[in-house]
């Protein structure tokens, strides 16, 4: 006879032991990255980069397989669009280690420092966060980019990759650990979760002994789970519904480059527009204008009512769940607003404070828009595409926040420190 299967409590608790213990090995290989020089570092991340080249056929075979695995699920040419590692994707992750070392490390840096009138001197300096868990789906770059940050600015991480990407995560681990091998430093400071199990993100988000924080990125389902279950602080990665509003006074030409290239460069990116509003002033121009060139580069087009009646019977039905829906696809959700208050109090209701742009040759326009929308980033003529760690010149990112706390925007070294206070006296004792 064969043996019985598993029963779910043991299987459930199977997974718990082995996140447990995985999380305790990343703890104390933090504890010694967080005392390794930084020119160490560095060199064992030129040692990354030198390994990912080298294992590109073992990346690519890997990256392969699941690719076939998440066609035979049905997934969406957008999730698959995130799951693939073609030649320059692995090039970009390369010369993003590369662009990582070149960059200062924030760890140990006084921010400020003064001397109290007792003689007590104060100082306020950059230390690593601890251990960073993160939890994220299809794209496999997440996780050479976020434990390229986290080690540069001596964390250790946990990485929880999606099922779909479960081959590719566990390649490019491989070749990230023997980098850092190479270069002396323990391999255990970067983990991949070895199992697809469900329960395993429960129980990462059980282990607050170890963790000092999580870095959820996904779908609103996965964020909101987690935000449920963590006891540890968690710095969320929401969904991008990005807005684009053209403005009365925008030039047309340039707003159209714009929507496109926010739209269809990489429609499955979180900086691309779902949204687009255009003032009534302009609307009988640049409506037509601006629907035929969507449609000629296979946008779908829903609008509402003037959107629909400028646009032609192409344009369909803009429904209320639209507005909050992030499509990462080629579809765009349209309406005509009387002017930028509207604007803005239509982003501010519907938008996700990820990325947002005004499209005008009016300072004072665009002034109010940086003031009045409360986004992580909001843009004044350019596309919300660059909405990027190395857009930026950070080199890569662990995610773009949406919180407020501690972290907003995309987030690279210095969002991965925290502070503490070094205090030097000379015999001082408190009254």
């Amino acid at each position: 006879m064969s043996a019985a299967a598993p029963s779910v409590s043991e299987v459930v608790n199977e997974v718990e032991k082995h996140v447990a213990e995985l999380c305790v090995t990343v703890k104390a290989a933090a504890r010694v990255l967080a005392n390794t020089p930084k020119d160490q570092i560095d060199r064992a991340l030129g040692f990354v980069a030198e390994e990912l080249d080298q294992a590109r056929e073992a990346i690519f075979a890997a990256n392969r397989k699941d690719l076939e695995a998440g066609k035979a699920k049905g997934l969406s040419s957008a999730m698959l669009d995130r799951l693939a590692i073609k030649e320059k994707t692995l090039a970009d992750m390369i010369d993003g280690v590369r662009q990582v070392i070149s960059l200062p490390n924030p760890v140990g840096e006084t921010l400020k420092e003064w001397t109290q009138p007792n003689g007590i001197a104060i100082r306020k300096v950059r230390t690593p966060l601890g251990v960073i868990g993160i939890i994220y789906e299809s794209r496999p770059n997440v996780t050479i980019d976020a434990a390229v940050l986290c080690l540069k600015t001596g964390n250790g991480v946990v990485l929880r990759g999606g099922s779909e990407a479960f081959h590719s995560n566990h390649a490019l681990a491989t070749a990230l650990r023997k980098g850092l091998e190479r270069g002396g430093i323990p391999a255990d400071a970067v983990r991949v979760i070895g199992t697809v199990d469900r329960h395993a993100i429960a129980a990462l988000c059980r282990q607050d002994k170890t963790v000092d924080v999580l870095i959820p990125r996904g779908g609103h389902g996965l964020i909101e789970a987690v935000v449920k279950e963590a006891r540890m602080p968690v710095i969320k990665h929401f969904h991008g519904v990005c807005y684009a509003y053209v403005h009365r006074d925008a030039d047309l030409g340039m707003a159209e480059e714009i929507i496109v290239n926010a739209k269809v460069q990489r429609p499955s990116a979180c900086n691309s527009i779902e949204n687009l509003l255009v003032d009534r002033a302009v609307a009988a121009t640049f409506i037509p204008r601006i629907v035929a060139r969507l449609h000629k580069e296979k946008v779908e087009v829903r609008g509402d009512g003037e959107t629909r009646q400028l646009g032609g019977s192409e344009v369909k039905e803009v429904t209320e769940a639209d507005w909050t829906t992030e499509y990462l696809d080629l579809i765009l959700s349209a309406a005509v607003v009387g002017d930028e208050s509207e604007a803005i109090a239509h982003i501010e209701r519907y938008g996700s404070h990820h990325s947002d742009v005004i499209i005008t040759e009016d300072a004072k326009a665009a002034e109010r828009f940086f003031q009045e929308i409360d986004s992580a980033t909001v843009y004044w003529n350019a596309s919300t595409r660059f909405t990027d760690g190395a857009q930026f010149g950070f080199g890569a990112e662990i995610g773009i926040s949406t919180d407020k706390l501690h972290a907003r925007g995309p987030m690279a070294l210095e969002e991965l420190t925290s502070y503490k206070y070094l205090i030097t006296g000379n015999g001082q004792v408190r009254k």
